[in-house]
């Protein structure tokens, strides 16, 4: 049996499965059932690791061991493994997040917090920045900086990533949105994104941007992420932000962004012209 090595590098990924136990997996598959010493032929993997590997695959609930001599082993089907793949996912993680929320009614988090302020308090300015790379990781740096703020969050972005933003971001703008904190979006607004823009206006100031893909968030006045790429031009895995924590640069370019502001076409109006 030949099974190509992008096949089982994918399995590898959605299943969580070491490279012996996608061999000696897709093998089991191929033959329904079988022996650890045929599988090991097979799939390749050496014989003193493929009874291992069977009882590993076993504990996960992908095959089951049949009594008797030789011992011999079932695949089980595959619909039936991504369920109890799924339930597994779905138990260790209630189980870790439950975990999690104990943790913070402990003393553990309150000493992590004090090691943390401690430490910022040697912390040069010029410390407090950083270059983040790939579309996932900014993004996940950004919700930090937004959920943070105070009383304000500037925005500037693409079409596309007014729509990211939306999408990401629109829940911590409600909720900032009951707090008081003044959420401006400057981006272009088209057809596409119109419909988006609508439900986001709720909670944000959104007004229309030409002409300009710039893309940066500035929140209260002193933190700011700017990203370098363009991104029709940037695959996300390559995309590149840079955070400053420097209220004199954020305010400067808060004030900047003020300026062309005042300019810009409110987005209700423009959604009523496109509908």
């Amino acid at each position: 049996m030949i099974v190509k090595e992008e096949f089982l590098t994918k399995l590898r990924q959605i299943f969580g499965l070491n490279l012996y136990e996608a061999r000696i997996w897709t093998a089991l598959l191929s033959r329904g059932v079988s022996t650890a010493g045929e599988l090991s032929d097979i799939g390749n993997v050496p014989r003193s690791r493929a009874y291992d590997v069977l009882e590993s695959l076993e504990k996960k609930g992908f095959v089951v061991m049949k009594l008797g001599k030789p011992i011999k082993y079932l695949a089980v089907d595959p619909g039936e493994v991504i369920d109890r793949v799924k339930k597994n996912i779905r138990e260790e993680a209630d189980f870790n997040i439950q975990k999690l929320k104990e943790l913070s009614n402990t003393d553990v988090l309150n000493e992590l917090n004090f090691l943390h302020k401690q430490g910022i308090e040697f912390v040069e300015p010029t410390d407090l920045s950083g270059a983040i790379r790939s579309r996932h990781n900014i993004y996940n740096h950004l919700e930090l900086m937004v959920k943070k703020a105070e009383k304000s969050v500037t925005i500037m972005t693409t079409n596309k990533g007014l729509l990211r933003k939306i999408e990401s971001l629109g829940p911590l703008f409600e909720k900032l949105s009951k707090k008081d904190v003044k959420i401006k979006i400057a981006a272009p607004i088209t057809k596409e994104t119109a419909p988006a823009v609508k439900e986001i206006t709720k909670f944000a100031d959104v007004r229309n941007l030409k002409g300009t893909d710039g893309r940066f968030c500035i929140i209260d006045g002193k933190e700011l992420i700017f990203m370098l790429m363009d991104d029709k031009e940037v695959h996300p895995t390559y995309d590149i932000g840079i955070w400053v924590n420097t209220p004199f640069f954020a305010n400067a370019l808060e004030n900047l962004f003020n300026q062309t502001w005042r300019e810009l076409e409110p987005a209700e109006k423009l959604i009523n012209k496109l509908a």
